[in-house]
């Protein structure tokens, strides 16, 4: 996870606190419409005491966060961070709403406006932080399939009807080891009884131990003709704090291991031909390949060296900036599967439509694009990182069909 600098965490600090003086002050208007004084002042302290302990807590992490098991700051990072988006986007749109209507009660009567100007405020407050609870508690963990059927001029006609499953970005210690949810997943990728099953990295938040116990339930995935994965940027351990550089090796070593072990073939700028009715399909696999501040571990030259006379390949890249800078300009690769941007975790899907704030960073962020005869897919990822929960971006099973055009 990105760490912040203390300057950073005392203004978010501050605008806590500047949102909730103002919230503060329409409250009241809401409150005096209460004729128990006693609950009214009970309101009003439990308001101030849940500011003050979220930004002391916010403060004192950040202080202590150094000297905190590593099990423990990952619950406690992502909770703190569930819980100050769930009190601050509300109380933004409540302050905006509710000063609109302030501003703008020449459109009202004043005596109606006494009432109808704080009771839509405070709506206005609850819808979003209970739109934010779902996607905490409910959203983050409904899985979707998104189906897909690609056609080809390049396909071989005996890999007509070829079916993959491809899942990206599990960051596996947000799960917290409750391993029935995942279990979900895993029954309904069997379900759809897939040919290849093809991972795009980061496994891990930042470390092996989070993988402690998982090994079960992804030795259940099934697939008839293999199961291949890369690694993502959070799968080196770049991010944390390590003793001694033979510490993150052995860190980085043991999340290899668990792939080898769980049956998946893990390719670091290498490719393999598999057979597949009697015709070969080169599966390429790089090392985390990003723009920066993101790091270039991978090879694409390397991994392709033995495979370029396969007339049909596909690759599997963590960034899907890869495909407009490398894979697009020097390379025949048909298919090319990435994930990496979680589609923000949040924004909008509905039939054809689709968009997040992420399109304004990453040019490919979600979904199928295209470019001449060449596919790149966008997964939206299993779990998530940083805000523990998806609005309108579900964790995504993508199922894709090979076509003959």
């Amino acid at each position: 996870m990105r760490s912040y600098s203390l300057f950073t965490i005392l203004l978010l600090c501050v605008a806590i606190l500047v949102v909730d003086i103002v919230s503060f002050y329409w409250l009241q208007d809401i409150t005096q419409l209460i004729i128990s004084s006693t609950l009214r002042t009970t309101i009003h302290v439990l308001f101030w005491c849940f500011t003050i302990g979220l930004i002391t807590a916010i403060i004192v992490l950040k202080v202590t966060l150094d000297n905190i098991n590593p099990r423990r700051k990952q619950l406690l990072i992502s909770s703190l961070y569930g819980l100050t988006v769930s009190s601050f986007i509300p109380k933004i749109v409540f302050v905006i709403i509710i000063s609109i209507l302030f501003f703008g009660n020449f459109i009202i009567a004043e005596k109606e406006s006494q009432l109808i100007v704080p009771l839509i405020g405070l709506l206005s407050g609850f819808l979003p932080f209970f739109i934010i609870v779902y996607a905490i508690f409910k959203s983050v963990f409904h899985f979707k399939v998104h189906g897909h059927k690609l056609f080809f001029d390049t396909l071989p006609p005996a890999l007509e009807g070829l079916r993959l499953v491809h899942i990206s970005d599990l960051h596996i210690g947000g799960f917290n080891y409750r391993y029935k949810i995942l279990e979900k997943a895993v029954k309904i990728i069997n379900d759809l009884h897939v040919d290849f099953i093809f991972f795009t990295g980061d496994i891990v938040n930042n470390y092996a131990w989070e993988l402690i116990g998982w090994d079960r339930i992804f030795k259940q995935l099934r697939a008839k003709n293999g199961k291949y994965a890369v690694l993502g940027n959070h799968d080196y351990g770049d991010y944390s704090e390590w003793n001694s550089g033979e510490e993150k090796a052995e860190n980085f070593q043991k999340i290899k291991d668990f792939f080898k072990n769980v049956g998946f073939k893990l390719l670091m700028n290498t490719a393999e031909i598999i057979a597949f009715n009697n015709e070969n399909i080169a599966i390429i696999g790089v090392e985390n390949w990003g723009r920066p501040p993101f790091k270039q571990y991978g090879d694409l030259d390397q991994a392709i060296r033995n495979v370029k006379h396969i007339p049909f390949k596909l690759l599997l890249s963590h960034d899907p900036s890869h495909w407009g800078d490398e894979v697009i300009k020097t390379t025949d690769i048909a298919l090319t599967l990435s994930g990496h941007t979680h589609g923000m975790q949040f924004g909008l899907n509905y039939k054809d439509l689709s968009w997040s704030p992420i399109k304004y960073k990453f040019k490919h962020w979600a979904g199928l694009y295209k470019h001449n005869q060449q596919y790149l897919y966008v997964n939206r990822g299993l779990g998530w990182i940083g805000f523990p929960g998806r609005l309108g971006m579900r964790p995504e099973i993508t199922l894709i069909e090979f076509r003959v055009k």
